[in-house]
């Protein structure tokens, strides 16, 4: 594996004084230190800090607080995970952003989780080139008040990063999901835009009424990138676009947990935290928990990337026109359901299912006659 330990800058000191009780993350966690840094090889998850803020308002070089809340959290059975420091940036954004990429891609090659905390939500956009690095094409999801596409003419910053991974060639970008747009943020133009190129956007209010239908939507994603502007100030004050509405802390964790129990999802992050903003710490301890509940998840996991055909029910719902049908499938060992969606690689080979992950609810429009949506989304993307 690729030495990572010249890439990083040890825990602070003071962390490593603190007499952990034998279930608190911090006594289970390894730790870079000023002598160790910890060994990676059997880690499941890489938990590391980026100070990286130069495209965003969001300015913060000390993750300490966050560190300190989330060691002070008890866990039972802790998977293997290491915290390796924080992340050391190079003298010019692009380059810090290449070191990004770099460190992400040996990671994710080597299946192992990276798990961060930001910085400048734009910082997505090298974890995206990481994957590009390695051949995998991606679902990209983001929990954010807003799209960040910005324009052509911008420079890679937090609110327009998303234009620069769709742009990106070679495309490695499957689909985008955002999670928790706030309408009045965006304009007609730009929500009507995703979704012509078959991009899912949800508002806030219909997930905060629907959050069950998040567990799908990280069954479907490989990225999940997390903006604190997507959470009310009453929970997490210490950003600069923190507004009245937005997620509230239970309903941040539970996508956490969501996140944590897809097998599919092999990054995350939550991004722009501003500690001089903070209150009492509520921001940092808020972020430790979501982590926790990632963890928590992320240990509940069922090896079920894709159905398992022979221990799956198999439900045809055929429409009035007596040609479409669309095909589910629930597990009988978990309760989860998928569609499949036909495609085919050439005109001459037989027609193969891409596996979707959806809900009970899917099936219950489609027996109104009503294909869901996403099935449709994902059949124009495959053919």
């Amino acid at each position: 594996m690729y030495n990572l330990s010249s890439h990083f800058l040890p825990i602070e000191d003071d962390l490593l004084a603190e007499n952990w009780q034998s279930s608190q993350i911090g006594h289970c966690i390894a730790k870079h230190t000023s002598t160790v840094f910890p060994e990676i090889t059997n880690a499941k998850i890489a938990f590391f800090s980026v100070a990286e803020f130069e495209g965003t308002e969001n300015k913060c070089s000390d993750f300490s607080a966050i560190r300190k809340e989330f060691y002070k959290l008890h866990f039972a059975d802790l998977p293997p995970l290491v915290d390796l420091g924080s992340l050391q940036l190079m003298p010019t954004k692009k380059e810090s952003f290449k070191q990004i990429e770099k460190v992400c891609a040996t990671l994710l090659e080597n299946g192992i989780i990276p798990m961060l905390i930001g910085g400048g939500q734009d910082i997505s956009y090298a974890i995206y080139k990481a994957y590009a690095s390695i051949g995998k094409i991606i679902t990209f999801t983001s929990v954010d008040n807003a799209f960040d596409l910005g324009t052509e003419e911008d420079k890679i910053h937090s609110h327009s990063y998303l234009s620069k991974m769709i742009a990106f060639q070679p495309n490695h970008l499957f689909n985008y999901c955002n999670i928790g747009y706030q309408s009045y943020f965006e304009s007609p133009a730009a929500i009507e835009m995703l979704d012509k190129i078959n991009f899912d956007t949800f508002r806030l209010g219909h997930v905060k009424a629907n959050l069950f239908e998040v567990e799908p939507l990280m069954r479907n994603t490989d990225f999940l990138s997390f903006d604190l502007s997507a959470i009310a100030s009453a929970y997490a004050p210490a950003n600069v676009h923190a507004g009245p509405n937005g997620f509230d802390g239970a309903e941040s964790c539970s996508i956490m947990r969501y996140a944590g129990l897809s097998d599919k999802i092999t990054a995350c992050g939550i991004f722009e935290y501003h500690r001089e903003l903070d209150i009492g710490n509520q921001t940092a301890k808020l972020m430790a928990q979501m982590f926790w509940y990632f963890l928590d998840g992320f240990k509940q996991r069922k090896n079920e990337l894709n159905p398992n055909l022979n221990e799956c029910t198999k439900y045809t719902v055929s429409f009035d026109d007596g040609v479409n049908e669309v095909v589910f499938y629930k597990s009988n060992k978990t309760g989860r359901w998928w569609i499949g969606v036909p495609f085919s690689t050439t005109e001459k080979e037989k027609k193969d299912n891409y596996f979707v992950a959806c809900s009970y609810r899917d099936y219950e429009q489609s027996n109104q006659g009503e294909p869901p949506e996403r099935w449709i989304k994902t059949y124009q993307k495959l053919n």
